[in-house]
């Protein structure tokens, strides 16, 4: 499936990108892992109405479960992505250490994300529905597949608001640019992460108690 849509995208777009299939596959790989993290977390409370109403369990681990499966996806995903920068002949950097960093970042603001988004649709249940809609916006308003530059000044802007703005251009420094990222843009991956961590952590902790009244 990356391999399809590698191709696709390098045919229907011919931005001025150096090793573009690697540029879209970096920045769909890891936006896969936040979105899927997201959706399935979102569905773990209510898909685990069975077990929380027989059993006294911390509701938490469902949706912290969910978004780790989908971290071994990703860790799946990534050895298919190194053969694909070997073919490319892409030569990974010492740059390449931080990796593991950037993915505790998207893990930390996945599971905050998914933990708000659980505990929302338990009590409004069209919260699934509309995520999905959300997410594809929100895979338009990230530049996966198009260069930053090919947007107005004003979208530029905007995507600075956009935390997988940050951990896309962060991979693919560290990955196929060779770039050391900034000590502020290292600092502002994980500022956002944790910040989303802690909202979502807060709010799931304070309406868990009320989940075995609307499963």
């Amino acid at each position: 499936m990356m391999m399809v849509f590698t191709a696709v995208f390098s045919t229907m777009f011919r931005f001025n990108i150096a090793d573009y299939p690697i540029y879209f596959i970096l920045g769909n790989t890891l936006f896969t892992l936040m979105s899927d993290s997201t959706s399935s977390a979102m569905h773990s409370i209510i898909d685990s109405a069975a077990l929380i109403k027989k059993i006294r369990i911390d509701k938490i681990v469902f949706p912290v479960e969910k978004v780790l499966f989908q971290l071994v996806n990703f860790a799946v995903s990534l050895v298919a992505v190194a053969i694909v920068m070997i073919y490319f002949r892409i030569m990974p950097t010492l740059d390449l250490l931080l990796l593991p960093f950037l993915v505790l970042c998207v893990v930390l603001f996945s599971i905050g994300l998914g933990l708000l988004l659980a505990a929302l649709a338990v009590f409004f249940r069209d919260i699934c529905h509309l995520w999905g809609v959300v997410l594809t916006a929100w895979t338009y308003a990230t530049p996966i597949f198009y260069p930053v530059d090919q947007v107005p000044v004003w979208m530029q802007q905007v995507m600075q608001y956009n935390p997988m703005y940050h951990y896309i251009t962060y991979f693919r420094d560290i990955a196929l640019w060779g770039n050391t990222p900034s000590l502020t843009e290292s600092a502002l991956c994980f500022g956002g992460a944790l910040a989303v961590f802690i909202a979502g952590l807060l709010v799931f902790k304070k309406a868990q108690n009320k989940f075995i009244l609307y499963v």
